[in-house]
């Protein structure tokens, strides 16, 4: 969008309107197309020309500036079709509250795809229901998704490790806290895992046959 002068002569005297402009196509090609009358602007400054064209293309599309900018006030938009997505966002505009950037900032932001994926994952191969039948307790099964995806997304040393899962959004997804989880836990935890290691590793090898069905792949290929 951007704005176009038009000026005309009345008794002797020239009149000038701004029009703000968008380009369309058209099966006769681009043409021009008003979207508004914006009246005079000659009281502005005309380096406000600019932001004024892109809120009012922000104010057309529903949408509500986040960056801080000079006070320009908005002409009335036309009037768009009833029942429009316009006109439903419109008439949510005194919903809308203004936000102050200088007041908002970023607090312990986490990853949370990876993490997300590698727990759907530890799910369908049922290594839940594999962890509690081997006598983990819940706070061990926790510890024990936190290494696995720990060794799948950022391999890192039991010293390394409880940093890392801060920084995830792993607590959130479990809810559990980790604020507090040391290297000590991770290596009782393998401690733990290492005694039940037989039982484990055959209950993860059955799953991993019947959820890929292995056995009937097998079988193809030999009869290949």
């Amino acid at each position: 969008m951007y704005i176009r002068k038009a000026s005309r002569v009345y008794q002797g005297k020239t009149y000038s309107n701004y029009l703000l402009v968008e380009s369309v196509l058209t099966p006769k090609g681009p043409r021009q197309r008003v979207v508004c009358s914006l009246g005079n602007l000659s009281p502005r400054p005309r380096q406000e020309w600019l932001a004024l064209a892109h809120k009012m293309e922000a104010a057309l599309a529903g949408q509500q500036d986040l960056w801080p900018t000079a006070s320009i006030p908005l002409p009335a938009l036309p009037a768009q079709p009833k029942g429009s997505q316009r006109s439903e966002t419109s008439a949510k505009a005194d919903e809308r509250l203004p936000v102050r950037l200088d007041g908002v900032r970023c607090e312990q932001s986490r990853e949370a795809g990876p993490v997300h994926v590698g727990y759907q994952f530890f799910k369908r191969l049922g290594l839940e229901e594999i962890l509690t039948s081997a006598g983990l307790s819940e706070g061990a099964r926790h510890l024990t998704l936190a290494m696995t995806l720990n060794r799948l997304i950022h391999p890192a040393s039991e010293l390394a490790m409880p940093d890392w899962v801060r920084r995830t959004a792993l607590a959130d997804i479990l809810g559990v806290d980790f604020d507090l989880l040391g290297e000590d836990a991770l290596y009782r935890n393998l401690d733990t895992l290492h005694a039940e290691r037989v039982k484990i590793e055959s209950a993860l090898a059955e799953r991993e046959r019947n959820l890929f069905a292995l056995d009937q792949i097998r079988r193809c290929f030999f009869m290949m």
